[in-house]
């Protein structure tokens, strides 16, 4: 049987660390939280491999939980201190939830898709609220947010979701086209926002933020 504690150990050690993941609180929170748990149980084994982990079984808005050395720049950009409001926009079974919610944030779970909700829910139980709404609109009902991060690609600028930032409040998303897309923090300033890319990642598109086709003639 996998020994999954020393899985998840060797995973901050040979994949955050080494990827300038250098906060000790999240490498902590990444060597506590059983990721093996927020994947479905055929994917189990493959919790702490290097790569995203496909999620429900849509075939249009495809979910995945994102490489645990991208998610682990993500959530370090966000800056997360206890007693945050935080947004996890395309939960999926809610392993960037928990993570966020094991470093003291105040977590709304955001999700779409029925089957996801219904797995989230069940994981997320005394961790986080999990909410049901178009990944677009975000959830303003329970902002404003100190910080955003969304599970997937965003190919047009998320406003709506920035407009739910705080004052000084961060998003994290990976931004742009395939080929070409980084994770992006993005700062809110009043009513200005600033974005910086981080580096290269690429996740499937959510459909929610998708860049609608264009024609050329």
């Amino acid at each position: 049987m996998l020994d999954y504690a020393q899985a998840r150990r060797m995973m901050v050690d040979c994949q955050l660390r080494t990827f300038d993941v250098n906060d000790n609180a999240v490498l902590d929170v990444f060597d506590s939280v059983p990721r093996e748990t927020f994947v479905p149980k055929s994917q189990e084994p493959f919790a702490y491999i290097d790569q995203p982990i496909r999620l429900g079984t849509a075939e249009r808005d495809i979910r995945v939980a994102p490489a645990p050395m991208v998610l682990g720049r993500m959530v370090q950009a966000l800056k997360i201190q206890p007693g945050v409001k935080a947004l996890d926009v395309g939960t999926g079974y809610g392993y960037s939830a928990a993570v966020m919610a094991q470093l003291g944030a105040d977590v709304t779970a955001l999700e779409s898709i029925p089957e996801l909700i219904a797995a989230a829910k069940e994981r997320l139980a005394g961790k986080a609220e999990v909410v049901e709404g178009r990944l677009r609109d975000g959830f303003p009902k329970q902002g404003p947010f100190d910080v955003i991060l969304v599970n997937g690609r965003v190919e047009t600028r998320p406003q709506a979701l920035l407009d739910q930032l705080k004052d000084d409040g961060r998003l994290v998303c990976v931004f742009g086209p395939d080929r070409g897309a980084k994770v992006t923090v993005f700062v809110r300033a009043g009513d200005a926002f600033g974005s910086r890319p981080l580096f290269d990642a690429s996740l499937p598109v959510l459909a929610d933020f998708a860049q609608e086709a264009t024609f050329a003639f």
